[in-house]
């Protein structure tokens, strides 16, 4: 995630940092297997707040989006159709005190099998801030909060035990809620999710035992594993040299990752053993993207334009298994 306000200080944060459309063709680009046909699906209208912050797969296709701005939760239909489902109240302070971004945004979703939303909601205030959940046809209400100092950002569920993990960007922390909600408990305040002055933990995903987080300061994935006491095992860091990265997704093949790198506009194709290839760029129609999803062979990329100030998108590609 990044501000989209004060673009000058932010482009230098990252720097240091190391309505559905008609489908339009994707320009000459860095695009090579295993991504093709790249296209922009779905327009956002960024004077509505409409930036993608993250998503949550539909089932029968579409997506459930995150826009950070507006402070909403949306469902995208398979035809591009936009669908308010809730708006968060906005902080009495208006949100100026929120960490490192200065205004209140809707970060992380997951939604579970009943067809529960789960999402993070960062006001700076402690009436507002921590885990939310919509059930279907509900209104949202917070199960879990989190201090307030912190950026919570990305969120991953683990059905099995039942358990959601939160990164916090502010206080480098992998936080636990139960699913029922209660008390946020510190799982993993590892040095390696620290930040380096802007953000520092955010992407997350549960894969294979153990819970993968990035590093966007750093530009590292790290693979922490669940110890069979649900413990935090040690880090490893499974990758590096990644500027600017937020989320991303398991391609199914072991620990290939696709990882969104936000500032350079761009997605990186991560191998287990950690080296990486640029698959798709800001030729592609990606403009500052922050999260990545499967579904069978396609791939949606969200992009918030935080940035570069035009055309937040949902950008589809073909994956070559």
């Amino acid at each position: 995630m990044f501000k989209r306000l004060s673009r000058t200080t932010l482009a230098a944060a990252v720097l240091s940092s190391a309505v559905i459309a008609t489908i339009v063709p994707a320009s000459a680009s860095a695009a090579s297997a295993p991504l093709s046909n790249a296209r922009t699906a779905v327009r956002f209208d960024l004077a509505k707040g409409q930036t993608p912050e993250n998503i949550a797969l539909a089932p029968g296709g579409g997506e459930y989006v995150t826009f950070a701005e507006a402070r909403q939760v949306a469902q995208i239909s398979p035809t591009g159709v936009i669908r308010v489902l809730a708006t968060l109240p906005l902080p009495a302070d208006g949100g100026v005190h929120t960490p490192v971004m200065g205004f209140p945004l809707t970060v992380g979703i997951v939604r579970a099998d009943d067809g529960t939303l789960y999402f993070l909601y960062a006001t700076g205030t402690p009436d507002l801030t921590g885990v939310w959940r919509l059930r279907p046809g509900g209104t949202p209400q917070r199960i879990a909060a989190l201090p307030a100092n912190g950026l919570p950002n990305g969120l991953a569920l683990d059905p099995r035990t039942g358990t959601l993990y939160v990164t916090d960007s502010a206080l480098g922390t992998i936080w636990r809620v139960p699913v029922t909600g209660g008390t946020a408990t510190a799982w993993s305040t590892a040095p390696e999710l620290a930040s380096t002055g802007f953000l520092g933990a955010n992407g997350l995903k549960i894969h294979d035992g153990a819970v993968w987080a990035t590093n966007l300061d750093k530009g590292t994935v790290l693979r922490i594993p669940v110890l069979p006491d649900g413990r935090a095992g040690s880090v490893r860091t499974a990758a590096t040299g990644l500027s600017g990265i937020d989320d991303f997704a398991f391609t199914g093949r072991g620990d290939e990752i696709l990882a969104a790198l936000n500032g350079p506009s761009e997605v990186a194709l991560v191998r287990p053993d950690g080296s990486h290839t640029i698959v798709l760029t800001a030729a592609d129609g990606l403009q500052n993207p922050t999260s990545v999803a499967l579904r069978g062979n396609t791939v949606y990329i969200d992009s918030a334009a935080y940035v570069t100030a035009t055309n937040p998108d949902l950008v589809v590609a073909h994956l070559s298994r």
